[in-house]
């Protein structure tokens, strides 16, 4: 097992920005890591192929408009033959990887909603890698973009809607991770989701996730990736040029939408309004690019998505999964949602040109390393409990086994309850109990399960217990 360091946490000033005049954030320096990680992850972004994502971006905005209520007959524009191109692509990854990839359409009839003015049979594409391992295989993670474009007209089902960075990049990290992944054998089963009708209220997603949710799936986590390839901003107030190419925000939903009073009231009792299943799972995308050292790394910030905006992340969370959004550090909105045209010398649209193939590259090594690790981790340790039976100054944990049977032991982490990210690491072995010296009226404490190999699951959050 990889040996761990536990260190206070050192505040190290980061440039976060490129040619940027923004506030340059502090990132406390992270020192619950392994020493080195186990090999795969690495290999899988070796693997990453730039000018191949970037290829997924320029055909996918060939078909001219992917708007979710366009042609569907035509072979060469429309989102029928987005689609069916799509899923090709997915076949031959398959045949690539021995075919294990299991590929297939996922249909439904959407009734009228505000921005589907009649009933319409909507089709996400789904491309499933069943894991390996009895034991972990019904666990299920995700890599999630939308297919479907719009241009300046909510309705405009005929004219160009290429889509380049919304999003077509966030369908090329799905597919390129899952050319990538297609021969390799994970633990867990992983679904690689290109989603219909996204511009038109999550649609695809929401019947995806309300479909898996009713037949009982153990969606573990989702990584939804939506306007992940430019990372250039307007120019600043000097004119100079912002950019933005080492970081892509995650962002995550802290306390569940219209949840229950009695799971308000026992977040309030915890103060766990920021450590929901996505928060941990955000911190485990930051965790996992340190790590991996990857060449873009999580900007993580705690709130569901940005102000006015929404995406398919969030229909997953409705539905009891957790799930974070990977976005670019700067948006421009002559480039979201416009008509391709010019405006006084200044290009409008969505279009290829303005996808920067390594940039979109990083942000997909990030992510299948994420993927890899999740999927190879043991369970996070179910039933984690912090005892609050009587008032003392030790705090003892416990938790259930985790099932998988490489599992080699337990770290329990904490941190600053002001602190974003898990601070200290204590290895305490096989074992399903521990209690440390520690206060625990002062901290924040999470479990986590290792193996063999040094995989390590997201933590899991104690709730109280009284025994």
């Amino acid at each position: 097992m990889n040996q761990t360091i536990t260190l206070a946490a050192a505040l190290t000033a980061l440039c976060l920005t490129t040619g940027s005049t923004l506030a340059q954030p502090v990132e406390p320096m992270l020192v619950t890591l392994p020493k080195t990680p186990p090999a795969l992850p690495g290999q899988v972004m070796s693997q990453i192929d730039d000018t191949k994502a970037k290829s997924f971006v320029e055909k996918l905005a060939s078909f001219g408009t992917r708007h979710t209520l366009s042609d569907t007959t035509s072979d060469v524009r429309g989102i029928g033959a987005a689609r069916r191109w799509i899923k090709s692509q997915f076949e031959e990854f398959s045949k690539g990887g021995g075919g294990r990839l299991q590929v297939s359409f996922e249909e439904f009839q959407q009734p009228p909603v505000a921005r589907v003015p009649q009933e319409a049979t909507l089709v996400n594409v789904v491309a499933v890698l069943p894991g390996t391992m009895p034991e972990a295989a019904k666990r299920r993670y995700y890599v999630v973009g939308h297919y479907d474009s719009r241009n300046g007209e909510t309705l405009d089902v005929t004219a160009d809607a290429p889509g380049a960075n919304d999003d077509a990049s966030g369908t090329a990290v799905v597919m390129e991770i899952a050319r990538v992944l297609a021969d390799k054998k994970l633990d867990a089963t992983v679904v690689f989701l290109a989603t219909a009708g996204e511009e038109q209220g999550l649609l695809g997603a929401a019947y995806h996730a309300a479909q898996a949710s009713g037949r009982g799936e153990s969606i573990r986590g989702v990584l939804s990736n939506d306007i992940v390839g430019d990372p250039t901003g307007p120019d600043d107030a000097d004119g100079k040029p912002v950019a933005t190419r080492d970081r892509i925000r995650v962002f995550s939903e802290g306390v569940p939408k219209n949840a229950p009073a009695e799971v308000m009231a026992r977040i309030r009792t915890l103060a766990a309004e920021s450590d929901s299943p996505s928060r941990e799972l955000s911190r485990y995308v930051y965790e996992v690019g340190m790590v991996q050292r990857a060449p873009v790394r999580a900007f993580v910030v705690n709130r569901p998505d940005r102000f006015l905006r929404g995406g398919d992340h969030l229909a997953f969370n409705d539905n009891g999964f957790p799930a974070v959004r990977f976005t670019t550090i700067h948006e421009h909105y002559d480039r979201q949602h416009q008509n391709v045209t010019q405006k006084n010398g200044k290009p409008y649209g969505d279009v290829p040109e303005f996808v920067d193939a390594t940039y979109l590259g990083n942000v997909a090594r990030l992510n299948a390393a994420t993927i890899v690790h999740l999927a190879n981790a043991p369970s996070s340790p179910p039933n984690t409990r912090i005892l609050t039976a009587k008032l003392e100054n030790d705090t003892t944990l416990n938790w259930d086994p985790s099932p998988e049977p490489d599992l080699a032991g337990y770290e329990v982490v904490w941190r600053d309850t002001t602190s974003p990210i898990w601070l200290n690491v204590k290895d305490v072995g096989k074992v399903t109990e521990v209690t440390l010296p520690i206060n625990k009226d002062n901290v924040f404490f999470g479990v986590r399960a290792y193996d063999k190999d040094g995989y390590r699951s997201p933590a899991a959050f104690p709730v109280d217990s009284k025994k």
